[in-house]
Order: structure tokens, then sequence, then C-alpha cells
């Protein structure tokens, strides 16, 4: 859809007055596969306002869009600030991106193909607009304002629904020609699960990550392996949360121990390979399982890491977790921003 015709259907632009703020800022948006979120920064990436909205992929790209638009003017709104004052729009999609463009190219989560979400925004809010994708725009973040300041070179590993990751070298963020990379989640490694596509090999996601890890604990509560978890969500994959999972492995149940442990080796095995191509000086972590369980993540992969890894390589890297939390992605894509425009 052209962006002329989104306007349309958008959110009215808020009108100035005397009682609105006249700042420069920023617009920080972090596009989720379940939410989105819109957050107004200053000079400084103080949060003045923001706005969140659920995403809904599967009510298609035009309401997308629309959400999108509407979630930005109210957070202007909620911030009080001029609208005058925006200096651009930095954006992380859950996805492939091409960056040149500015266009989300693909969103396993959302199935919206081909959102020209530069030209849609530039049209609106006539500022500069990045695109980027949300892990990379994560990492990005850590560098610049977070866990990873002041090193050379970070790797960000976000365990979620998928297993996203993020390279920062020199400043620069590791991507191809035209389009986004570093899918850690979708390295291919020897074995296999009734699910996997390609018999004899599985994806590292599907190994590693908090739905792999809700899957396998189902079938567990299934078999009376893990008994208090299936009293709080019967067993259920959409109530299987971050929260409950790591509730499972802290009350000491041993199926909720060996799964956690083998999905942690697994992880080691993808993070290594990283470390052999491209050493890093420091590694963070983020996401709901890292966050629930900081302590099991950061020593079980180092470890694993450190037994996978050419030993040369691994030695000194500096392991952390992440630092900003729920504003990571939307603080990553405006640094970017604001970088590339010096």
């Amino acid at each position: 859809m052209p962006a002329k015709k989104a306007s349309k259907t958008a959110a009215k632009p808020i009108k100035a007055s005397k009682k609105l703020r006249n700042v420069p800022f920023w617009i920080g948006f972090d596009l989720g596969g379940t939410k989105m979120m819109a957050s107004v920064l200053d000079a400084n990436y103080n949060v003045l306002g923001s706005a969140r909205k659920s995403t809904n992929g599967s009510e298609g790209a035009a309401k997308g869009r629309n959400k999108i638009v509407k979630a930005i003017h109210e957070a202007i709104e909620e911030a009080g600030v001029n609208p005058k004052g925006i200096q651009g729009i930095g954006i992380g999609c859950p996805g492939l991106v091409n960056p040149e463009k500015g266009t989300l190219i693909f969103a396993p989560n959302l199935g919206w193909p081909n959102m020209a979400l530069r030209k849609l925004l530039q049209t609106i809010f006539k500022a500069p607009v990045a695109v980027l994708n949300d892990v990379d725009a994560g990492t990005y973040g850590e560098y610049a304002l977070g866990a990873g300041k002041g090193a050379r070179s970070l790797l960000g590993v976000f365990p979620g629904t998928g297993v996203g990751s993020g390279f920062v070298y020199n400043g620069q963020l590791v991507m191809g020609r035209a389009i986004s990379a570093m899918e850690l989640g979708n390295l291919l490694v020897p074995g296999t699960h009734i699910g996997s596509p390609v018999f004899g090999v599985v994806a590292l996601e599907d190994l590693t990550s908090r739905l792999a890890l809700a899957s396998q604990a189902g079938l567990a509560c299934y078999r009376g392996q893990m008994p208090e978890l299936d009293k709080k969500t019967e067993g259920a994959l959409r109530s299987i949360r971050s929260k409950a999972l790591a509730n499972a492995f802290k009350s000491g149940d041993d199926a909720a121990m060996i799964m956690f442990r083998n999905s942690i080796r697994y992880l080691g095995m993808g993070v290594a390979t990283v470390v052999n191509l491209l050493a890093p000086d420091r590694i963070t972590l983020g996401g709901g399982l890292v966050e629930e369980l900081p302590g099991l993540y950061l020593n079980l992969l180092k470890e694993e890491v450190d037994r996978y890894a050419i030993p040369e390589l691994a030695k000194g890297i500096r392991y952390s977790l992440a630092k900003l939390g729920g504003q990571a992605v939307a603080a990553g894509a405006v640094a970017w921003l604001r970088n590339e425009k010096k």
C-alpha cells in the first residue's frame, strides 16, 4: 500500500500548542511479534513518553502500518512535546530487513512481506528513518549505551521465541550489503526432531529457544515429570512462559534441569562458532529466559563456549547481562540513526 494511503487512516497529527515542550526528540520503535512500543527519547536517551499496542500480525500488514503510525502519535502526545521537534525515527523489526532501503523484507512471526517502513514514516513525519533488525538494534544499544560500552566488539545473544543475535565491530553492525545478518538461531547442526524440515539437521533455535524449552516442558508435563508446572499451566504451550520455566528449574525438577542444561550446551556450541569466526571482546546476554535465570546462563554458557571454542579465542571474553531492558531496541535504533547522520 502506498504511504499516502496509510496516512489517511492514521491518527491525526497532534497540533502544537503553547503548553507543549519545544525540545528536540527522537522516536525509538520496537516492533515485536506480540507487541509494539514507541518511545520518545531526548538527546540523552531519557524516555519522555511511550505508547504500546498489541501487534496481532495476523490482522494484516495494512492494520500493522496504521498501528505503528498511531503508536508514534500517541507517544508524542503522552510525552507532551511539540511534534515539530522530531529529529528522526529508529525502528527495530523482528525479521530480515534491508537497512539501505528501509524495508522490512519478511517477519516470520508477523507474515508481513516487503513493508516499506522508511517511505511510510518519512512521508508522514518528515524526518530521517533507520530500519534495523530488532536484535541488531538491541545489540547496538548495548554497545553504545549499555553492557558493551567501551568494547571494541560485542556479540549480543537473546534467547526468546527464537534465538536472535547481533554483532558490533569497531562501531559498525555486521550486516550484508543489502540485508541484515547474524541469524544465529538458524544455524544448522547435526541432529533431528520430529518437526525438523530436513531430516538429520536441526536449527539451533529449535534446541535453545524459549519456545523449544516450552515444547519440551509440555511433553514432560504430559509424562508427569513436571507436576508443579503442569498444575499451573496444564501443559499448554502458550501458558509456559519464561517465568514458569524458570520456576520449574528452581524447584529442582530433574526434567527441567536436564532440559536447561542441554539447551545451554547447544547454545554454547552456536556461540562458540561465532567466537571462532569473529573473536568478540564481549558477549552480552538478554531476553526473558536470561533475565529469569541470569547466573545459570552466564556461568553455563561461558563453560560451554570454553569447551567448544578455540581456547586462544575464548580466553578473556567478558560476559555480561544486557542492561537496557525493554528500551534496548528503541534506544539502539535511535543511537544507530544518530551515529549514521554524523
